[in-house]
């Protein structure tokens, strides 16, 4: 059996299943196909020990270092 598994762009809805914080991580696990979201900080401290057993490490952590556009009224 294969799992096909649906990489998007992580939002402000997504959150961090240990804080409850904006999730910038997305850790899909090779074993079961289950899901865990963290944020930046959380993603950090479990990666050693996580990464190894997953079979996707989607980090948008560089999201967190953009700056947002400043509008200038004319």
């Amino acid at each position: 059996m294969t799992t096909a598994t649906v990489s998007r762009e992580l939002n402000a809805l997504d959150r961090c299943d240990r804080c409850g914080a904006q999730a910038y991580v997305r850790v899909v696990l090779e074993s079961s196909g289950g899901e865990l979201l963290f944020c930046g900080h959380h993603a950090r401290a479990v990666e050693a020990t996580l990464k190894p057993l997953s079979s996707e490490w989607h980090d948008e952590t560089s999201r967190l270092l953009e700056k947002d556009p400043v509008l200038v009224d004319d």
